[in-house]
């Protein structure tokens, strides 16, 4: 899924400046083979993570294993705040008690940097080698607002790669392989922290994947975040490009995070087009829960809208996009994506003039509307380009091959 971030285009924001150039780290050019299907998911299945597991899970687990509730304290400083990757590496605790967790088959959790972009705006794109050697993106974006406080994102995944296959998204052309674990959309948040040394202050699901196909461990993610991680929900969106029911769904749990649909079109010819998902999911029905998840949240929805040039990016479309939502209800934000074009597609990236069009059309029929700061544009950044070299075709094994490889690898920026 397009990673369409919302808190990158505020008006008065500017990019951290890093060094002015861009930088490629590989961590790791060990042979990357995948395993067979089925010993990939008997080892997923067999595994018992520690990260993701609250205070009280942990003193419990202290507890299983003979040990004072306190050892489970410790483990939980280790994990959330210490962010020590693995249990060898727990000094605190008893060598006994270490060597237990592990016969038992306990791990932390976390997963190897194999590869590291940084673009000359600061942000910076990681590569996870997941235990099953799938590789996952997450995204870092500094960005320092006019009072010269810095807020950092981390653009999380929810899926190695994505099934929606949307006609602009580079994530989506590379296939699907599966829904991501909890603990492995947590451990992107602790991996950027580790990287920039600092807190991450916001969070987005909208990095590869449809968070509503994994909702469930979304949901469980969004809770250690919030209560471990020590994220506010406000500081937490998550994006969908609509999947039917799931809406719904999400509004029983009455989250204070903000709901960011992505639509694209204003109307359901155009929006089928562009979103193949369109089709089982009609417009209206669409608009409909988003109407409902206001009311029964209270909580705005944002709308991301990717501009294509001659697409849908004309003064007309944004009068009849107007018109849809002023149709089921008020107060609705519009998040404008000039697109940035990736390989093998046919859209093109709107002018500057004609995306000005658009949003002073939507401002005079009274909607707010934001124009997303491109992030990474210096470093041929485009959502998915990244990650897309390695999705559908089998890693490289030599090792000589991969270390070719890195310096040819786009930053996939789209945050």
């Amino acid at each position: 899924m397009l990673a369409l971030l919302q808190h990158c285009s505020m008006p008065l924001a500017r990019a951290v400046r890093p060094p002015p150039h861009t930088h490629v780290r590989a961590y790791s050019t060990a042979a990357i083979g995948l395993a067979p299907s089925s010993s990939r998911t008997n080892s997923l299945s067999q595994s018992q993570v520690l990260l993701g597991l609250s205070e009280k899970d942990l003193q419990q687990l202290a507890l299983d294993f003979s040990q004072q509730s306190f050892r489970g304290k410790q483990l939980y400083h280790l994990i959330y705040k210490r962010k020590v990757r693995e249990i060898q590496d727990f000094i605190q605790l008893p060598q006994g008690f270490r060597n237990d967790l592990e016969e038992a088959g306990w791990k932390v959790g976390r997963s190897p940097i194999f590869q590291s972009v940084t673009a000359a705006d600061g942000t910076v794109k990681l590569l996870l080698k997941l235990e099953d050697n799938r590789l996952i993106e997450t995204v870092g974006i500094p960005v320092e607002d006019d009072k010269g406080s810095v807020r950092l994102t981390a653009c999380v995944s929810s899926q190695v790669g994505c099934p929606l296959r949307c006609s602009f998204c580079a994530t989506g052309k590379g296939g699907f392989s599966r829904n991501l674990r909890r603990h492995e959309i947590v451990e992107q948040v602790l991996a950027i922290e580790e990287v920039f040394k600092r807190r991450v202050t916001n969070v987005v699901f909208m990095g590869m994947g449809e968070p509503m196909l994994n909702l469930k461990a979304v949901l469980e993610a969004h809770h250690c975040l919030n209560k471990d991680v020590q994220i506010g929900q406000r500081m937490m969106t998550i994006s969908t490009v609509g999947v039917p029911n799931t809406i719904k769904k999400l509004a029983s749990h009455k989250l204070q995070s903000t709901l960011a649909v992505s639509l694209h079109a204003p109307n359901q010819k155009l929006r089928e087009t562009i979103v193949p998902s369109a089709k089982s999911y009609p417009l209206d029905a669409l608009m409909r829960d988003c109407k409902e998840y206001f009311r029964e949240t209270n909580r705005r929805v944002s709308f991301e809208y990717a501009l294509l040039a001659g697409i849908n990016d004309t003064v007309d479309h944004a009068v009849e996009l107007a018109g849809l939502l002023h149709k089921w209800g008020h107060g609705y934000h519009v998040n404008l994506i000039p697109f940035n074009p990736i390989e093998g597609s046919e859209y093109k990236r709107p002018y500057k003039k004609a995306v000005q069009a658009f949003a002073d059309a939507l401002e005079s029929s009274k909607i707010t509307v934001s124009v997303r700061q491109t992030r990474g544009l210096d470093a041929n950044a485009a959502c998915g380009q990244l990650r897309n070299k390695f999705q559908k075709t089998p890693l490289v094994t030599d090792s000589d091959n991969m270390e070719s490889q890195l310096p040819n690898m786009d930053l996939a920026v789209n945050c």
